[in-house]
């Protein structure tokens, strides 16, 4: 219950936060707009001045984090109203004329020095921060360039909040930094806990498959007298395919196993492989004895689509033939296309299989290849429709940006 009232409470603090920020902005505009000080620009007044600071601002810190252009960056948006509120506490220097200020300004630049030291890159922090707190600084100069006693105690008021607020973000920033490394090594120690497991158990299972497979082929050819001929030539491809599958799987999961236990620039050395070129030998690979398998490869299928699109499709057609072997051992014809035009990349497989499998009920899996399947597809910008076809059989289809998204 704790957990659930966050969220709200968490909502409406910070629905109260930008209200007193846009208020704060309003008594600006409003407040001031009948001041009599003098005008920087001939044909501007203290009211378009201070309107065009307070809306720089105000974008910076309201603009909706879903919405913002690439170069919207936290350094762009910390760092230009800044520079605009300081333009224009020179122009009031320069022309001697006061420029008013109000609380909308000084709650933007608080607020603007807080985003940069909390989510700019560290350098970047540094000179965001610097801006911001000098633009509040500069402010109480506006029209006034005679020390006083007041002056004094603006600046001295400014510098306490300058510390304030940097100070909580600063600290904000150390806790984001900790929980960052806390999670990487949570998922470290959870990646090295599957690589274990695939290395200790799921590995040692699959060499046993290989070494079986192997000795059978092995007895098969030493004893050809004890064997019916026709059935010989038909039961060594069949071993064949089984001791290739096994040792495609120990390979796979070597990589796996390298991905695993490796980060940095020295996972993409470990990473699993996986393109449209190797479709073509994943179908030879597949056919089995009574099933046949078609593939329609579109000639404007390009291998120099990103690596990401193409991993994608590849999995997408060994998912797709995977669950056929689950779940539609019966099915006697499979067709597997890839199709592209100018805007996007299509794979579709198909089968006529009913449901019938010879497959363990332990092997069928859980339904998360699927799931996993459809991540992977959405991460890159594509779509996945699986479902039965009219007049029997399944159907699987993922349509695929020709650029990562």
């Amino acid at each position: 219950m704790i957990g659930m009232k966050s969220v709200p409470a968490r909502g409406c603090a910070r629905g109260l936060a930008v209200g007193v920020l846009v208020a704060a902005c309003v008594v600006d505009v409003v407040l001031y707009a009948g001041s009599d000080g003098a005008s920087v620009l001939p044909t501007a007044s203290p009211t378009w001045q201070t309107l065009a600071v307070v809306l720089v601002g105000l974008a910076a810190v309201l603009w909706p984090a879903g919405r913002r252009p690439e170069w919207l960056t936290p350094q762009v948006r910390t760092a230009v109203p800044a520079l605009v509120s300081a333009l224009l506490t020179a122009a009031s220097l320069l022309v001697r004329g006061p420029v008013v200020f109000g609380p909308g300004e000084i709650l933007l630049l608080l607020t603007l020095l807080f985003i940069a030291v909390r989510q700019c890159p560290p350098r970047w922090a540094v000179v965001c921060g610097v801006l911001d707190a000098g633009a509040l600084l500069a402010l109480p100069v506006r029209g006034d360039v005679t020390f006083s006693s007041d002056l004094l105690g603006l600046e001295m008021i400014g510098l306490v909040l300058v510390g304030l607020v940097a100070g909580l973000a600063g600290y904000l920033r150390s806790l984001d930094y900790r929980r960052a490394v806390a999670v990487s090594e949570t998922r470290r120690d959870e990646r090295l806990a599957i690589a274990a497991d695939l290395h200790d158990f799921v590995a040692h299972h699959v060499t046993g498959i290989l070494v079986q497979t192997q000795m059978a082929r092995m007895m098969a050819a030493g004893r050809p007298q004890e064997l019916d001929p026709g059935l010989s030539q038909e039961l060594d491809p069949v071993l064949a395919g089984i001791e290739r599958a096994a040792t495609e799987a120990l390979a796979s999961m070597r990589r796996t196993v390298g991905v695993l236990r490796h980060t940095g620039p020295e996972t993409e050395r470990h990473r699993p492989v996986g393109d449209l070129a190797g479709i073509t030998e994943l179908v030879e690979n597949f056919t089995a004895p009574g099933q046949q398998v078609t593939l329609h490869h579109d000639p404007a299928v390009s291998d120099g689509l990103p690596h990401e699109i193409q991993a994608a499709a590849f999995r997408v057609a060994q998912e797709a033939l995977t669950n056929i072997r689950r779940h539609a051992a019966d099915a006697t014809h499979v067709e597997l296309r890839l199709h592209a035009d100018d805007a996007r990349l299509v794979v579709t497989v198909v089968d006529d299989g009913r449901g019938g499998t010879q497959l363990p009920l332990a092997a069928h899996g859980g339904g998360f290849g699927l799931v996993g399947l459809k991540e992977r597809v959405t991460a890159v910008g594509g779509e996945l429709c699986t479902g039965q076809r009219e007049g029997g059989g399944w159907e699987v289809r993922a349509v695929f940006p020709r650029r990562k998204s």
